[in-house]
């Protein structure tokens, strides 16, 4: 089931499916999309190796990726509140995939009740995640694990419909054979309740718990610039990690939501020479959910990291939690090219708090 107001393009190749990109808002949120940088994106192939979607506008790739699925369909979901996907998962079952899903109850078992109960009235089969962790806060989806044309589909975005219009986000489609086997065995273990599994590093894969020092290693790797945007930034690690980078001469621009929570960490950050740019945190303005580094875009060594993960002690360390780093040149470009188009569209902290 496809949104009536997006616009998909969806073209059958002869080596597999390639999914058009050019959707507008969700036909759920009724909320206008902000005014602010232009989107940048590149239309998700599925026959290449990874591909970027870009939110907002292009969520109708993630529907059409859902209704493709042959065989099988997982998804590990923190927030499910998007009657459209929904709709597109009961779809699936109904002509026989077999669709698992696995919803986190820690936080979010309130929010997660409809989508659980109307699933599994329309032969989904759905679990809740094991309590174990703090939160299971992945956002990820397999398509037909081990058949031609698996991939998964690893997000900063939650599929909660009303946040589509305003908020940044990003998703990799990833068909990376030892990624999406990867991907699927973890699946198996939160499915089961197994918290003992491991969790298989894939090609290139970032799990948490246990993702501080992928992400500090990641941030310290950069030698020209850095670009990050994130919901959070309350980790101390990170945030001594991107005054190391500031101090050593890279080129260091945090782009945020602004939140009083973080305001100390703000004001060490650009006393260290880090450059803040935010966007206020009101409903007309581009809300930035992302969680994205990207590592000296355009150079030799560049590199992007995309996932779940928020700068918290708890998201790194405690939570469930999914994230990828590529190198792929594509996919780095166009994130530091909308990371970059943001940075323009935001305040300097400085002329926010003066």
């Amino acid at each position: 089931m496809n949104r009536s107001s997006h616009s998909i393009v969806v073209a059958m190749l002869a080596a597999g499916l390639s999914l058009g990109a050019t959707a507008s808002a969700s036909a759920g949120s009724a909320t206008a999309a902000p005014s602010g940088p232009e989107l940048v994106g590149r239309a998700p192939d599925l026959t290449a190796g990874l591909s970027l979607i870009v939110e907002p506008g292009e969520i109708g790739a993630i529907d059409t990726l859902l209704t493709s699925a042959k065989h099988s369909l997982d998804m590990t979901m923190y927030e499910l509140v998007d009657p459209v996907a929904e709709a597109d998962l009961a779809a699936d079952a109904t002509r026989g995939v077999d669709v698992r899903v696995v919803l986190d109850r820690n936080r979010e078992q309130y929010a997660n009740t409809p989508a659980y109960d109307y699933l599994s009235a329309h032969r989904v089969k759905v679990h809740w995640a094991p309590s174990s962790y703090d939160a299971t806060h992945e956002k990820a989806v397999v398509v037909d694990a081990g058949y031609p044309g698996q991939a998964a589909l690893i997000m900063t975005l939650n599929l909660t419909s009303r946040y589509y219009a305003t908020t940044r986000d990003f998703a990799v489609v990833d068909h990376n054979p030892t990624d999406v086997a990867a991907i699927a065995s973890v699946f198996n273990a939160d499915y089961a309740g197994d918290q003992s599994a491991p969790t298989p590093p894939g090609a290139d894969l970032v799990w948490s718990p246990g993702s501080e020092p992928a992400l500090l290693a990641l941030i310290g790797s950069a030698r020209h610039s850095l670009e990050v945007e994130n919901e959070e930034m309350a980790n101390a690690q990170v945030v001594s990690a991107l005054i190391g980078a500031a101090k050593s001469g890279v080129a260091t621009h945090v782009i945020m939501t602004d939140d009083s929570s973080y305001s100390s960490n703000f004001s060490k950050l650009e006393a260290a020479g880090v450059d803040i740019h935010l966007y206020p945190d009101d409903p007309s303005a581009l809300y930035i959910h992302a969680k994205v580094i990207v590592v000296d875009a355009g150079t030799a060594s560049e590199k992007a990291f995309v996932g779940s993960e928020n700068f918290s002690t708890a998201s790194m360390g405690y939570n469930r939690e999914l994230g990828i780093v590529t190198n792929d040149p594509v996919i780095v470009n166009a994130l530091a090219k909308t990371l970059g188009q943001d940075y323009d569209g935001a305040a300097p902290a400085s002329t926010l708090w003066n």
